[in-house]
Parts: structure tokens; sequence; C-alpha cells
């Protein structure tokens, strides 16, 4: 027998053993020791009960198939919102929003910054799980005019513009990191590259003396690290 609902009764009135079961023992909250006394006390559960176990302090009611447990509201009494979040509450619904401007670097965590309103990925900050040369992604172009010109290590990641014909030397005193290049746009009417001992591949030769020429005019050259001291000239070129 489930549970009959709720019944007034009235003075004078016979308490029969049905309305015994069906409004007060089916609805209410049994006390056991354990789940096994319960067991033991209550052989065959009607829909509806509801039982409070005292070892683990639990409260279970009986789907009519199993015992489930009593969603517990838990011991949260607030929410509050602390550094970079606003909103908050102690009851009912409770919405928290993030206030990017005051999220710190610091605060921001890896390969994050925070800038004001605005949240920037680092890339070289990543981590190995992503191979990415933070400095692989500056696409700044420097035109000049001169005739000769030594690659700096600051020109890595970088494009080079020369309006006129010019000689551009790969120094041992450049220190790109491998996976390092610059690219070398040859706007002028001829462009050579040449080393001072660095070694510089391409044409089909290799050298740490020699030199490489641009195919042609407004012919794009880069210039790749693959090792301390180790170029790789890349594009039409010709070995001298």
């Amino acid at each position: 027998m489930s549970g009959l609902g709720r019944k007034v009764f009235t003075a004078g009135e016979v308490l029969s053993a049905s309305d015994v079961n069906g409004y007060l023992m089916d609805q209410s909250v049994m006390v056991f020791a354990d789940e096994a006394s319960r067991t033991s006390a209550i052989g065959t559960p009607t829909e509806g009960m509801f039982t409070y176990t005292s070892d683990d302090d639990a409260f279970e009611y009986w789907d009519g198939s199993a015992w489930q447990p009593v969603s517990n509201p838990g011991d949260i009494t607030a929410v509050t919102a602390g550094t970079a979040l606003t909103g908050g509450g102690t009851s009912g619904d409770v919405t928290l929003d993030v206030d990017i401007a005051a999220i710190s670097t610091a605060q921001a965590g890896t390969a994050l910054v925070a800038t004001g309103g605005v949240l920037d990925v680092d890339l070289g900050a990543v981590g190995s799980g992503i191979a990415i040369n933070a400095t692989q992604i500056d696409y700044t172009l420097t035109s000049s005019t001169a005739t000769t010109y030594t690659v700096l290590t600051a020109d890595a990641n970088k494009y080079l513009q020369f309006t006129n014909a010019a000689t551009i030397t790969v120094s041992t005193a450049t220190d790109f990191s491998i996976g390092d290049q610059v690219t070398i746009l040859a706007d002028g009417t001829a462009l050579t590259i040449t080393t001072d001992g660095a070694t510089i591949a391409g044409g089909g030769t290799t050298t740490t003396s020699g030199s490489v020429t641009a195919g042609g005019q407004y012919e794009a050259v880069s210039i790749l690290c693959v090792a301390s001291d180790d170029y790789r000239v890349i594009g039409n070129i010709t070995a001298v």
C-alpha cells in the first residue's frame, strides 16, 4: 500500500489499521540504525516511503524498486564574488560574472596575459605540447636602401626589403635560434647572400665562404637557421 495522502481526523473517529498504515506509517520518516535493520523491519517497502539511517546520516526514499538518496542542499551558505568576479548571492539562482579588467597577469595563468579588458594568449608560454614560437608571428617589414647589410639577431622572423642591389652577409655573430628565419625581399636589381664563416646551404651547394644570388628582382628569399651558425637559403637562388 502506498501513502493515502493527508487526512484530517475528527474527534471520536475510529482509527483503523489501514488508516494507520496508509496515513501514518507509509508517510512518516522511519529511523533505523543502518540499512540492514531497515531491510529486516520493512519486508516490502512501498513507493514513497522515507527512511533515515543513523550510521551514515542518510535520508532515502523508495522509488518502487530501490532506495534512493534524498538530495542534500549541502552546507553552502553563500557564493561570494572574489577577485575579478562580480555577482554572487545567498539563495536561488546565483550568477558570477568575470571582470576581465580586474585580472592581473599573474592571476591570468600560464600562457595568458591580461591587459585592461583583454586577455591575450602568450603562445611562447603554452608549453611543449604546442610547438609554436611566439617570435615567429612577427611580420615586421623593414625597408633599406643599403648595398651591404649584415643580418642581425634582432632580424629573426622579420621581413627585410632592399631597394638597391645588395650583398647580405650571414655572420657567425648572428645568433638565430633553431627554427628562426629572416625573409629578404630583393626589390633591387640584384641580391647576393654571403657568409663570413657561418654555414649557408642552398642552390645545390654548401659553403662557409661563398655566396648565392637571388634569381631576379622582386624575389623573396628566406634564410632559415637549422643549427648553430648553420643556415638554409630557401627560394629561387643560384650558387656562386
